[in-house]
């Protein structure tokens, strides 16, 4: 392989990726992103939920605008060369949110053998080879400035390929800086309602599976206090899964939106929001070295700045830092 050309400041030049282009004339914000030259997958399915992730992306920014009372959220619509596009929306330094970020990518490109067949039978493909694949996903994480109110992260997404393998995935999970065993029934009591309503199975599987995700093992803690998490599902019929991951996402603004409400004007001290950013770093360090999705993005050499809309703002590190007792 040639080698990668030395830029000024060090950086090494990558090989290049599929060209973006921005798209933001108003008119264009509510058009489908998906590619339509998609010879696999159910289209039915795809079309659908794209519909759903662009409603709930609508719905969420909404009602995080009206919790914060100020701030409003800046889209930037984009479309790739090869297919697809997105729409990140971000949310800064507002009165009750420091940092928001929701964004809608539907891409088209191909993953390796090794990758899609973990999840199931590639008729038609070697190992070694790129299976081409389309996708879709929502994905947010939001820190309120309110060291009582919680950061909270979801994910939604669907992946279907040429040899027929599909999959949904997804979940929403809460990190709390302080406990309030209330609030966390709250959270999770909506989720298993929703898992609940689709199989009584669900809410103990995902709830195990996000508590086993959410570890960060170099510290040996956990990054939260969990919710639900999945991945690969596609053991029943689509359509059933479809009407479960809308459920899911559909039920975002009530599982959280009442805790931001509840804690957005609670009185802090400086030592409290110094907490708080030790938490944030914490939180970094998973999503910088666990986190399936920011991983995936990097290696897929899509927009930086999107994949890492998940850090926030401020943050602390500490040397030897020690929890004070109570």
């Amino acid at each position: 392989r040639a080698a990668g050309k030395r830029l000024v400041g060090g950086a090494v030049a990558q090989p290049s990726a599929p060209t973006e282009v921005r798209a933001n004339d108003p008119e264009d914000s509510d058009k489908s992103l998906l590619p339509q030259d998609v010879p696999f997958g159910v289209p039915e399915i795809r079309e659908e939920f794209e519909r759903v992730l662009m409603k709930a992306q609508d719905d969420i920014c909404r009602a995080l605008e009206e919790v914060d009372g100020e701030a409003k959220f800046e889209q930037d619509r984009w479309l790739k060369s090869t297919g697809g596009g997105g729409r990140s929306r971000v949310l800064q330094d507002g009165k009750v949110f420091e940092k928001a970020g929701i964004n809608l990518s539907v891409l088209k490109g191909a993953l390796p053998y090794e990758f899609v067949s973990k999840r199931g039978e590639c008729p038609g493909f070697e190992p070694g080879e790129r299976i081409p694949y389309v996708g879709m996903g929502l994905s947010s994480v939001i820190h309120p400035k309110n060291p009582f109110a919680p950061t909270m992260h979801f994910n939604y997404r669907l992946f279907q390929t040429e040899c027929g393998v599909w999959w949904f995935g997804g979940g929403t999970d809460i990190t709390p800086s302080y406990i309030d065993e209330d609030d966390m029934k709250h959270f999770h009591g909506t989720y298993k309602r929703v898992c609940d309503k689709h199989d009584p199975g669900f809410y103990g599987k995902f709830k195990k599976w996000a508590d086993e995700y959410f570890v960060i093992k170099h510290r040996g803690e956990t990054r939260g206090l969990g919710g639900i998490f999945s991945d690969d599902m596609n053991d029943r019929d689509p359509k059933k899964l479809l009407e479960f991951y809308t459920d899911a996402v559909n039920s975002v603004i009530e599982s959280f939106v009442p805790i931001v409400e509840k804690h957005k004007n609670d009185e802090f001290t400086e030592k409290q929001k110094e907490w708080q950013g030790m938490r944030r770093g914490r939180y970094v360090e998973f999503n910088l070295i666990y986190d399936r999705g920011t991983i995936f993005g990097l290696q897929q050499g899509l927009n930086t700045e999107r994949i890492l809309m998940s850090m926030p703002l401020k943050t602390r590190w500490e040397y030897d830092y020690q929890i004070e007792p109570n």
